[in-house]
């Protein structure tokens, strides 16, 4: 069948939905499209609204495209609406994103509608989630038994991968980095626009905040440094934001700017901007999303070793690994690495690098499509 007759079936959280999940996945669907025939659908409703923890699942005036909405992870009536869609449209190839267990009935009750030669491909993000529940393990099983071929996007998922299903066929590709105007503020002015000192040395904790991001640790680490530092944390809070707003009172000084809200991609570039470094202190992770938008703005990162989230940042000049999560070992790796000159010399290697972000999502793309003709 050539590639003109070729129908690719996309599903995953994409525009009006915010968040990580469906920046990446209109950036896959946007790359796959120079290629394929690729119709595409997102959710009506990923979390009820009692139990979803911000303020919304939505993103205000956004201008992206916006995708039919054909199901509601919580309501399995609409399972068999969107599988009998998913039927009609004889796909070659059906791609889904994948990153929380209980997505995974609806998502394998999908697989006995599509016709028996349809390809079926996930993209994992996570396999394990990061709040595990008794579940997990059977509905992960069920789902890998369900689906023909994988793209991983760290070894660490791989490996969660292959313990339950060995014989499992998977692409590792690395999460392409994000457009955006790096470094078109200058640092200074940048500070000075979200009201910080222009002249300290500014730590970014950036995204979502959960608690499995590790940002008590942080402020706790924080604590430990001088006034010679400042620490900007911008992210809307899944949770209690109180645990936070108490800490950051208690510490000595008030070099501190804690915004609580979800950050369109217009005023991403001022937050990174202002930053000599991004911190990722997670306490566990497979990889980031974060990691990559640092890499588009050319900031260097220091994220702790856990998961795949380290992988390949020393090696490749992106940044530096932080060993142990502990206040006083954070503090000191911190310290060291500015006093060392190492942060400059990092940002300004970043600086210098030509990245081709187009063609590194052509590339993530090429891969899945590989994967698919070969599965």
């Amino acid at each position: 069948m050539s590639t003109q007759q070729q129908k690719w079936l996309f599903f995953s959280a994409l525009p009006p939905f915010r968040g990580g999940i469906s920046k990446f996945s209109l950036r896959t669907l946007d790359a796959l499209s120079k290629s394929k025939n690729v119709k595409a659908y997102t959710f009506k409703k990923q979390y009820p609204d009692l139990l979803f923890p911000g303020s919304s699942q939505f993103e205000e005036n956004t201008d992206k495209q916006q995708f039919e909405r054909v199901v509601s992870t919580f309501n399995p009536f609409t399972y068999l609406r969107s599988a009998l869609l998913f039927k009609r449209s004889k796909p070659t190839v059906f791609i889904t994103s994948y990153w929380m267990t209980f997505m995974a009935p609806m998502m394998v009750f999908w697989t006995y509608f599509l016709p028996r030669n349809t390809k079926k491909i996930a993209i994992i993000h996570n396999l394990n989630p990061h709040e595990k529940r008794f579940f997990d393990r059977f509905f992960n099983r069920c789902f890998l038994n369900a689906y023909d071929a994988f793209v991983v996007l760290s070894a660490a998922v791989k490996k969660e991968v292959l313990e339950l299903k060995p014989d499992a066929k998977i692409a590792l590709i690395a999460h392409p980095p994000y457009e955006g105007e790096a470094n078109a503020l200058d640092t200074q002015a940048a500070r000075l626009q979200l009201g910080l000192d222009p002249e300290k040395k500014t730590l970014l904790f950036f995204g979502l905040i959960r608690p499995y991001k590790g940002l008590s640790e942080l402020i706790a680490a924080f604590g430990l440094l001088d006034d010679s530092y400042q620490l900007l944390i911008a992210g809307e809070v899944y949770g209690d934001a109180q645990i936070y707003e108490q800490a950051l009172q208690e510490l000595p000084f008030s070099n501190w700017k804690f915004v609580n809200r979800y950050l369109p991609d217009a005023e991403v570039d001022t937050y990174f901007a202002a930053a000599d470094l991004v911190v990722l202190p997670y306490l566990n992770a497979t990889q980031s999303g974060i990691r990559a938008m640092a890499l588009s703005q050319k900031r260097a990162v220091l994220c702790t070793n856990v998961g795949g989230l380290a992988e390949g940042l020393q090696v490749q000049g992106h940044g530096f690994e932080l060993a142990h999560i502990s206040p006083q070992d954070f503090s000191s790796r911190v310290q060291s690495l500015f006093n060392q000159g190492d942060i400059d010399e990092c940002n300004q290697r970043l600086s210098a690098m030509n990245l081709d972000l187009e063609q590194a999502w052509h590339s993530f793309a090429e891969g899945l499509i590989a994967l698919a003709e070969e599965a």
